[in-house]
Parts: C-alpha cells; sequence; structure tokens
C-alpha cells in the first residue's frame, strides 16, 4: 500500500475513533446534556422575549448614541445565546436536532450561525461577491434572522406552557389579556400618536383591536402616526384570527415539536376533525385569511383610484388597512369621517360592495371555509381519479354538514331581512335623496356593518327608532361561531329558533336537513343567550349609572355594541368618563373571548354523579 493511502486509512481510523468515542460520552451524559440544552432553551426564551423589548424600544423612543450603544450591545449578547444554543443542540444533539426540526427550522438555524461571521470577521474592502456581502453585514439581516429565531423560539416556548395541561378556556382568555396590554404599552410609545394619548384611551383602543371591536374615543385617522397604524392592524389580524393560531403554527410547522396533549387540545380549539388535519387546517386558515385580505386590498384599490386625492402610497396604505379591518370585522378606518367620508359616499359606491364581501367573508366562520376547502378538493380528487381512470372509492354523499348549511342559510336570511328592513325602515330618512342603485348598496352594507364589523356609511345617530331596534337585533345576533364576527353567533340563534319549532309543533327533537341537533347544543344555545341577555343587563344598568348625564338610548346602544363587539356608536363613545371605558373594555373583552367559555373554563369540569334522580316537570307557560 502506498505511503499516502496508508495516512488517509490512519485519519480515516482515528476520525472513526473519535466518533466512537464521542457518541459514547453522549450517552454517558444524556442527562446533563438534556438538562443543558432546557437551560439554554430557557435562556432563548428570555433572550427571545428581551429582543423583542429591544426592537420595541428602538423602534418607540427617540435615542441618544449611548443609548443606542447600550441597545446595540443587548442585541449583541442576545445573538450570543442564540448562537451558543443552535452550536450546542447541533453537536451535542444532532440526532434530536434532525427528528424534530423542520425545513424552515433548519434554515433559521443556519441563517443565525451566518450572523456570527460578520462580527468575528471585519468587514471586507474588496469583497468577491459585493452583492451577498451587503447582504450579510446589512443590520437588516441581522434583525431578520435573530426575529425569525425569536418567534420560534417564543412560540415553541409557549406551546410548552400549553403541555402543562392549562385549561383551554384560561389560556385562550390569558393570551387575549396579555396582547390587550402589551398593546395598550405600544400604543402609548412617543411615536406610535402625534400628540400622545392616555392610558384609558390606548386600553381601550387596544382592547377594542384585539376583540375587533372597532369602538374608539379618539380619532384614528389624526390621532395615530403610520407606525401606529401598523401596531393596530398587527394587533386587529391578532385578536382576529386568535393568538393560539399563530403561536401553533410557528410551534407546529416550523419546529414540529408538540405533544399528543398539545395537538390534542390544539384539535379541540380550532375544531379540526382529526390531528393530522391540524396543520393542513392552520396552513388554510391562514392562506385564506392573508390571500382574500391581499384581494381585497387590490380590490379597494382599484376603487379608490383619484379619489381620495392623496399619494399612491396612501391609497396603497388606505387600502391594505381597510381590507384587513374589514375582513377581520373590526371597524377600524384610518381616512377622516371613515367610510361615511363624503369622497366615498357620495363618488364611490363600488367599495361599499367590495367591503360588505369581505365582512361577510370574515364573518362566516373558519369551520365552514374548512368544510368548503375538504369538499372541493374532494371532488377534485375524484376527478383526477375520473381522468386518470382510477378507483375513487365510495362517494360522500353529505360533503357540507349540517353546521355549514344551516349558517349559510340563517346569514343568508338575515341578511336579506335586514337589508330589506333598513331600505323599509330609512327610504325618506338617511337614505333620503339617493339613487335607487346608492339605497340599495348602503342597504346592504348597513345590514352587513352591524353583524359585527361596526362601519358607519351614514350617521346611525340619525336613523329612526325602529331602525335602531333592528341594529341591536342583528348586533346581538352577529355572524357565524369561530368566526372574526361577534354576537350570540348566527350557530346558537339558529339552534333556538329550531326548538322553539320544536316546541311548537309538538317534536321531541329539532330537526334541520335530515339531521339531529343534539340536546348538548340545543342546551349550550339556551345557555349562551341567557347569558348575553344577563351580561347586557348589567352592563347597561352599570354603563347608565356611571353616566347619568348622557342620553340613556346612546349609552344602551354603546353596552351592546361593546358586549357584541360590533364597533357601531351613536357618537358618545369620546365623551365617557375612565370608568366607563374600563367597564366597556370589560365588556368587549368578554365578548371576544365567549362569556359561556370563560366561566367553563373558570369552573372546570365535573363529571356527573352516578347517583340519578327522579324527573319532575316545571310548569312553564
Amino acid at each position: 500500500m502506498s505511503r499516502p493511502a496508508t495516512l488517509i486509512s490512519l485519519l480515516h481510523r482515528k476520525i472513526h475513533n473519535a466518533a466512537e468515542e464521542f457518541n459514547r460520552f453522549t450517552l454517558r451524559s444524556i442527562g446533563a446534556i438534556r438538562t443543558g440544552s432546557n437551560i439554554l432553551g430557557i435562556l432563548a426564551f428570555i433572550a427571545s422575549v428581551g429582543l423583542i423589548a429591544c426592537i420595541i424600544i428602538h423602534l418607540g423612543y427617540d435615542h441618544s448614541e449611548s443609548e443606542k450603544a447600550d441597545i446595540w450591545r443587548a442585541v449583541r449578547a442576545i445573538q450570543g445565546i442564540f448562537i451558543v444554543r443552535v452550536l450546542y443542540e447541533l453537536v451535542l444533539r444532532f440526532r434530536h436536532t434532525v427528528r424534530t426540526s423542520r425545513v424552515f427550522k433548519w434554515i433559521v438555524d443556519i441563517s443565525v450561525l451566518v450572523t456570527l461571521l460578520p462580527w468575528i470577521y471585519p468587514h471586507p474592502e474588496n469583497p468577491w461577491i459585493p452583492a451577498l456581502e451587503r447582504i450579510l453585514y446589512s443590520p437588516y439581516f441581522l434583525f431578520s434572522a435573530l426575529g425569525a429565531y425569536a418567534g420560534v423560539t417564543f412560540c415553541y416556548g409557549v406551546m410548552q406552557c400549553v403541555g402543562k395541561r392549562t385549561n383551554p378556556s384560561l389560556l385562550l382568555s390569558g393570551s387575549f389579556l396579555v396582547f390587550i396590554f402589551v398593546g395598550t404599552l405600544l400604543l402609548m410609545l412617543p411615536k406610535s400618536t402625534y400628540t400622545g394619548i392616555s392610558f384609558y384611551d390606548a386600553l381601550f383602543v387596544s382592547t377594542s383591536a384585539v376583540c375587533i371591536t372597532g369602538l374608539t374615543p379618539v380619532d384614528i385617522s389624526v390621532t395615530f402616526t403610520p407606525m401606529g397604524n401598523i401596531i393596530l392592524a398587527i394587533l386587529v389580524q391578532i385578536g382576529a384570527l386568535g393568538v393560539m393560531t399563530f403561536t401553533s403554527f410557528f410551534a407546529l410547522f416550523f419546529s414540529g415539536g408538540a405533544s399528543i396533549y398539545n395537538q390534542l387540545l390544539l384539535r379541540d380549539i380550532f375544531y379540526s376533525k382529526s390531528m393530522n388535519a391540524l396543520v393542513p387546517t392552520l396552513l388554510y386558515i391562514l392562506a385564506f385569511t392573508i390571500t382574500v385580505e391581499l384581494a381585497g386590498a387590490a380590490a379597494i384599490y382599484l376603487s379608490i383610484q383619484g379619489t381620495l386625492g392623496p399619494t399612491v402610497n396612501d391609497e396603497i396604505c388606505f387600502a391594505l388597512f381597510h381590507s384587513l379591518s374589514s375582513f377581520c370585522n373590526a371597524g377600524f378606518s384610518i381616512l377622516p369621517d371613515g367610510m361615511s367620508n363624503p369622497l366615498l359616499l357620495y363618488g364611490n359606491t363600488s367599495i361599499y360592495w367590495i367591503t360588505t364581501l369581505l365582512i361577510i367573508a370574515g364573518a362566516i366562520g373558519f369551520p365552514i371555509l374548512v368544510n368548503f376547502k375538504d369538499a372541493v378538493f374532494d371532488s377534485a380528487r375524484r376527478f383526477m381519479d375520473r381522468i386518470h381512470h382510477r378507483p375513487s372509492g365510495a362517494r360522500n354523499v353529505h360533503p357540507y354538514d349540517m353546521n355549514t348549511k344551516l349558517v349559510l342559510v340563517t346569514f343568508s336570511v338575515l341578511f336579506v331581512i335586514g337589508a330589506a328592513a333598513f331600505w323599509a325602515f330609512e327610504n325618506n330618512n338617511s337614505l333620503a335623496g339617493m339613487s335607487t342603485f346608492e339605497k340599495l348598496t348602503q342597504s346592504a352594507f348597513n345590514s352587513a356593518v352591524p353583524r359585527s364589523a361596526g362601519f358607519s356609511s351614514v350617521s346611525p345617530s340619525g336613523f329612526m327608532n325602529v331602525t335602531i331596534v333592528m341594529l341591536l337585533v342583528l348586533m346581538w345576533i352577529g355572524g357565524a361561531s369561530q368566526s372574526t364576527a361577534g354576537g350570540i353567533k348566527v350557530n346558537t340563534f339558529a339552534a333556538i329558533m329550531l326548538n322553539l319549532r320544536a316546541i311548537i309543533t309538538g317534536k321531541s327533537k329539532s330537526v334541520a336537513f335530515r339531521r339531529t341537533v343534539s340536546v348538548f347544543s340545543i342546551r349550550r344555545a339556551n345557555a349562551v343567550v341567557a347569558l348575553s341577555i344577563l351580561s347586557y343587563t348589567f352592563y347597561a344598568m352599570t354603563l347608565l349609572m356611571l353616566e347619568p348625564a348622557l342620553p340613556a338610548k346612546e349609552l344602551l346602544f354603546e353596552a351592546s355594541s361593546a358586549l357584541f363587539t360590533v364597533g357601531s356608536s351613536l357618537g358618545v363613545t369620546p365623551v365617557l368618563s375612565n370608568a366607563s371605558l374600563v367597564l366597556l373594555s370589560s365588556a368587549m373583552f368578554l365578548g371576544r373571548v365567549g362569556i359561556i367559555s370563560l366561566l367553563v373554563g373558570l369552573a372546570g369540569r365535573h363529571h356527573d354523579s352516578s347517583a340519578t334522580f327522579p324527573a319532575d316537570s316545571i310548569i312553564i307557560n
């Protein structure tokens, strides 16, 4: 054997022996390695929170050079923690990392390691690849890589907390509370407003955004800067989809780590039919949301070109914000006077139809959208099987479940009745002087808005009293369950109407579309209705006591708008006291998380006793 071959063979043997020795070391020290990994995981989670705080402080305040240097040193320390953790996991826990991580996690980890190169190697005077050099040495690349790693780490940490068998109702409620208070602090940043905002106003606006209500004591268009508008849009998007949608998506899809309990819990939260369908369901919800909002923004931009008068960038920002606010049923507008702006009301009717469609798309409910997706995909699969002459199996004779049919029928009936009633009541009042098409447009728009959106094209303060009562009923009903809308939900209203029909006709069961509505659904619907009435009574009476000088009609409307997360107002929101703002903030929170869900979470699950008591009747006329 030649000398080079001998050297190569010897080198290969030494590398093999070193690898074997390293494997034996890791096996002997597996407990210590796992403990070290847990410690670094906790440090990385704390560092992720610290990085978010650094970014907020950097963007929200004006800083001196010394303060900027302090922030930069903190970012470098966080970068060091991330790099040490990535190297530790790759070297000492490589097999575990390969087994649990997904492609995106590998990309994020490698990006974090790449940020080490500009740190230890000075800026080259003559780089080999100038474009690559500009990217690697750019602060945008550094913050993008660290931000992505911090986001994945933070979401995975939240999922680990979920794994502690936290009650899902309390978990959702707590997540909303956290973002409400974080949003309050963000909206109070100096760079978020032009002239500042009080704590109570910021708390109210943040609650209204996270709970996708739309009530506001300040004028959004003149109070918040572009940065404030971005924060408001993020709060609305998080509130509409739910905090757990984002955290579980990052943790499950990017990190690939979630216990069986995590997945069962998230399946129940998102009403997924199986754990295998959980990630596809989350992907579909996020993809559908982004697609609809971008399509809506494009349609709005095309409809307002040359109408509002600002620059192209302002029109794009308005289109994006308004599309998001419409689909999320938030009701915020960055345009002076909102949807009642004369340039829109008397010069652009198409934007009202676009907004109406976006509101309905958001209020229809994610379970129904998922059901539509499953039915379409199944039809497409069967069609491809027929083309390729493959057996497609038994056909699903009921591609749309009872919940989907019930919601679509009830939602459509309420929308048509609402539009017809608004035209009849306001034809000679707020709609006077409009053309027939403009009256039809405003009637359809004002039939969709009270379901949860909260926009105002014509001022509700000038409506007939009978119109106000009709709006209160629509606000009380709201949109579909698991949607961005509020109210008791269309599903609940349909269930109690079916139960009422069964009682009147002497039937023992409530039936719809050849399906029997479960007793549990009827009982829960009755409980939701009862709690909504009791809650509204409490908030209305308390608000009347806190504001004795304000008109009762306006206060009763305000309480309903807050509790059922609608956002419409008769104009009293800016003059409410701080105590009333806090009261209505709690009403918006309860309306968003669901009173019955919160009570179930606080009370906990209790099994029925084994004893069965004799049945007796109560006299009910």
